[in-house]
């Protein structure tokens, strides 16, 4: 029998570096749809939409479809929809959210925004927005993370995300931000209703040791760590995976499909 029936997986670090695919991650993903094994892709990502993911990761050889794919920024929709309706929401973040944040009112400053969102860390993270932000914040507005992913891995070296100055803001407004994406409870079940399997069922795999791992065992999910992406060793010293590998590609086996 197998451990689980169903997989959620990272992108960034899990499947790729800077959308280069890692070794075996190709090969490993289409064993898991020899195997009709269910698998849908979480990701903190907020630079493209799901569409975009499907098209970028096609280019570089994954068989995706968008409809598999759960994102911080859809997520991070689905709460603003819910929580917020009709509140006017700036947001600052290293891609164009528009299109998968229908049904929300976007405005351009700070300044008339109801509710704060922060994506991804990018050039727009500058003083004078982070200023008007904190700003609005101390006025009493409400800060929505995507996610608060403190750094990522790229080709380049060491990238500084989102999560640094989520903290900062935090701690000078005297705020406390929801978070939408990885580790929220609410967004592994999100992807779970995807796969159409309880949480005993799946297995998350990421390379992230709080967001990924932790997050889905606090979920119910089998935590499986792999050595790729943003991995270092001091992490497991840090969480709990339920299972170490080495990559993706040790997955099927794992499962016992090879």
């Amino acid at each position: 029998m197998r451990p689980v029936d169903g997989l959620l997986l990272d992108i960034d670090g899990v499947l790729a570096v800077s959308w280069e695919p890692i070794e075996g991650s190709i090969e490993a993903m289409e064993a898991l749809e020899r195997a009709e094994v269910p698998v849908c892709l979480i990701t903190n990502t907020t630079t493209y939409t799901r569409a975009g993911l499907a098209t970028i990761l096609g280019d570089a050889g994954f068989a995706v479809h968008a409809d598999r794919i759960v994102t911080a920024v859809t997520a991070t929709a689905e709460y603003l929809r819910s929580a917020h309706p009709g509140a006017a929401v700036f947001v600052v973040s290293d891609g164009d959210a528009r299109d998968d944040m229908q049904g929300v009112r976007l405005v351009a400053e700070p300044a008339d925004a109801d509710v704060i969102v922060t994506g991804g860390a990018s050039e727009e993270f500058s003083y004078r927005t982070m200023n008007a932000v904190f700003r609005r914040l101390m006025a009493g507005t409400a800060l929505i993370a995507m996610h608060r992913n403190l750094y990522w891995q790229t080709a380049g070296g060491w990238a500084l995300d989102a999560g640094a100055y989520v903290a900062g803001l935090e701690a000078a407004a005297g705020a406390s931000a929801v978070v939408c994406g990885k580790p929220s409870r609410a967004y592994f079940e999100a992807a779970l209703d995807v796969l159409g399997l309880p949480a005993g069922r799946a297995a998350m795999v990421g390379d992230d040791i709080v967001n990924d791992v932790d997050g889905a065992r606090a979920a119910g999910l089998m935590g499986i760590l792999v050595r790729t992406g943003k991995y270092r060793e001091g992490d497991l010293a840090n969480g709990s995976p339920d299972v170490v590998l080495d990559s993706l590609a040790d997955v099927p086996a794992w499962l016992g499909l090879c």
